[in-house]
């Protein structure tokens, strides 16, 4: 599983917005949470949250860190430089210095 995460992390993300109904996203990493009007994506560009209304996953592929969200999407929001863990690896390693 961890070779998995790495092949992600290495890839670059693209994000394709088609007419505000339907997102095609690579590069992502692990879903964190999801209903009708908000999704959280750990990407390798960092945490994504997608607000919007009747948002459903089309196609969920984990190991090649492909999503496809259908629904009226309102907003995009990118958060964090990087994946989660790399940050909390960056916090920890000021704190024991």
């Amino acid at each position: 599983m961890e070779s998995n995460k790495n092949s992600v992390q290495e890839k670059k993300s693209n994000l394709t917005l088609d007419s505000r109904k339907k997102l095609i996203l690579t590069g992502v990493i692990e879903v964190l949470s999801f209903d009708d009007e908000k999704i959280l994506l750990n990407t390798c560009l960092g945490m994504l949250t997608i607000r919007g209304q009747n948002l459903k996953m089309n196609k969920l592929d984990v190991q090649n860190g492909d999503v496809v969200i259908v629904g009226m999407i309102a907003s995009l929001v990118y958060s964090g430089g990087g994946t989660g863990s790399q940050k909390k690896d960056g916090i920890l390693a000021k704190l024991f210095r």
